[in-house]
């Protein structure tokens, strides 16, 4: 990884807003420069927020790998959960709703797009073994599967309501069972 994206994850982890004429003086290059490095602010923010996302994919995808729709609401509501109980993404959210929607939320947005094939993947091979009957064609479920997560994600920015995996788990298992 660039020191770029190390010094804006740093920040982004830390609870501080990633600017990119702080981060351009930090790194004593032009902000022209930082541009064609890491491209945009939103562009940079992604890569961040889906390196966090790799990670707790990473963790859960072996637990859950094997064990049909009981796995599958597992991921899901363990990647919520880690959305949930994570401050840096929690502080990104209350200080830029929209912007943290747009690049969480948009079918063109890394992380939606990632996540959605991480779980088609993990779909995909349980329905190949036998485990799970898709109630929809897989990627369509995997999309659906990553919206629900989505819903018990941002409920607080959406509806007021508290964010709740419990939720997630309860309805990716009523989808799937």
């Amino acid at each position: 990884m660039s020191q770029e994206f190390e010094q804006a994850r740093e920040w982004f982890l830390s609870g501080r807003r990633v600017d990119m004429g702080e981060l351009a003086e930090k790194l004593s290059i032009s902000r022209a420069t930082l541009h064609r490095r890491v491209g945009s602010r939103d562009r940079l923010l992604g890569e961040i927020l889906w390196s966090l996302s790799a990670a707790s994919i990473a963790r859960l995808r072996p637990a859950c790998a094997g064990r049909g729709a009981a796995g599958i609401a597992d991921f899901v509501s363990g990647y919520v959960r880690f959305a949930n109980e994570s401050p840096p993404f929690r502080d990104f959210l209350r200080r830029e709703p929209e912007r943290a929607l747009r690049l969480l939320t948009t079918r063109a947005s890394v992380c939606q797009r990632r996540t959605t094939a991480e779980l088609e993947s993990l779909l995909s091979a349980e329905v190949a073994a036998g485990r799970l009957a898709p109630p929809l064609p897989v990627p369509d479920l995997a999309y659906l599967l990553v919206r629900i997560g989505e819903s018990f994600v941002y409920t607080d920015v959406i509806t007021g309501d508290a964010p709740d995996a419990s939720k997630a788990h309860a309805a990716v298992t009523a989808l799937l069972t």
